[in-house]
């Protein structure tokens, strides 16, 4: 077995309350760690609540044990209130603005309008992370780099706000930028601000929204950051067959229309890359060396493994839907997101302590189950492991820094 551990990065996507799950799948990687306060990724990019996790990493870089028990501790007691206003008053307020936005909007402007308000999140970062400890673990090594991404409602760009070592620059691509950058709450809050249910974030010159809008290459920060290994952990089932094609005859409810908007958002990016990437790597793989180094590409091999649920997670919550709030649930109730096929809507605002413990122990339990395919990459281990997971173990591209990675750059 060939090895060459290179640079490993860490690749966390978004989803709201289905990030819990990422923080299962990290809690299973600490143990499986020799010693488990080194970091084993210094490159880490995160999008939307996968930004918060990342940033909450990043914070911690130099005791990685020690930031995956924070993350655990604030997860496992997640409420609602901790993330947006769920009391009576709080939702009637922004209900209200929401309504009044609709009928008025053409006579105000910049008026602040979302479904609800998430500035208990931007409180609860605020207390929590301590963002002048990254620059701290870039200067020691404990960490090369951190990406976040957001998305731009002016400029339309998909924008990979980093803070990294010295030598690392920034890029710019099609509709995508990375910009060197002090990281702080508000890149974590613009990342992960869902349409329409959160508000948009200003940062530097524009407001930005949620990160996973607009990116069509999700790994494309790790690798521009130089990774050379790149673990993903998605937050919804990435299927390899096609699935089953079963009768509908009830018009979608505006739940159902908005669960399939989320999953185009969270999911559909992810699933396109990777296979682009593999499918280029099959390519490039079918051309002899000597013969793209006489086309002047000089590409070599990235090892992505891929974690995802093996389970629905919007059958998971629909066991926890009553836990919410009641304001919460007569707002869901409103548009459909109580029935069983609304839940995916709201699997992605269920901060609620069962559904989030009930996926972190999944995301635990997914990654022990390939525990010797897991453990084999993290030594740096180029092959994968056979057994039932082997597929998700893809061997991709990256050229050289002068040239953009395929599907990610």
């Amino acid at each position: 077995m060939q090895t060459a551990p290179g640079k490993a990065g860490l690749v966390l996507a978004g989803g709201g309350a289905r990030a819990a799950y990422q923080v299962g799948v990290l809690q299973a990687l600490k143990e499986m760690l020799p010693d488990p306060a080194a970091n084993p990724f210094p490159i880490i990019a995160g999008t939307s609540a996968g930004a918060v996790n990342a940033g909450a990493l990043a914070c911690h870089a130099d005791d990685f044990g020690r930031a995956v028990d924070n993350l655990l501790d604030v997860w496992r007691n997640f409420e609602p209130r901790h993330v947006y206003r769920a009391d009576f008053a709080g939702v009637a307020a922004n209900s209200s603005r929401w309504i009044a936005g609709l009928l008025f909007g053409a006579f105000v402007r910049d008026r602040r309008t979302s479904l609800l308000d998430n500035r208990p999140l931007a409180a609860l970062l605020g207390r929590k992370l301590e963002f002048g400890r990254i620059a701290g673990n870039i200067a020691k090594g404990s960490l090369d780099a951190v990406a976040v991404t957001c998305s731009g409602y002016t400029s339309g760009q998909s924008v990979s706000f980093f803070e990294g070592a010295p030598h690392i620059a920034g890029w710019k691509r099609s509709q995508r930028v990375g910009l060197r950058t002090r990281l702080g709450v508000e890149h974590l809050m613009a990342s992960a601000a869902i349409p329409f249910l959160f508000p948009a974030w200003h940062v530097n010159r524009e407001y930005f929204g949620d990160g996973s809008m607009r990116q069509i290459a999700p790994v494309s920060p790790a690798l521009h950051l130089g990774a050379d290994r790149i673990v993903v952990v998605g937050t919804a089932r990435i299927r390899n067959d096609d699935p089953e094609r079963t009768r509908g005859d009830s018009y979608p409810t505006l739940a159902q229309v908005a669960g399939h908007v989320m999953n185009s958002i969270f999911l559909d990016s992810l699933a396109v890359d990777i296979e682009r990437l593999e499918r280029i790597n099959r390519t490039i793989s079918a051309v002899p060396q000597d013969r793209l180094r006489g086309l002047g590409l000089t590409l070599h091999h990235v090892d992505v493994l891929v974690m995802t649920p093996s389970e629905p997670l919007d059958a998971i919550a629909v066991r926890h839907l009553r836990s919410l709030p009641a304001p919460i649930r007569f707002l869901l109730r409103s548009v459909g997101a109580m029935r069983r096929g609304g839940a995916n809507l709201a699997s992605y605002l269920l901060f609620e302590q069962g559904y989030c413990q009930e996926l972190i122990a999944l995301g635990y339990h997914d990654t022990m189950k390939r525990r010797e395919e897991v453990e084999a990459f993290l030594a740096g281990a180029m092959c994968p492991v056979p057994g039932a997971y082997a597929r998700t173990v893809k061997f991709f591209v990256r050229p050289a820094p002068d040239a953009p990675p395929p599907g990610g750059g």
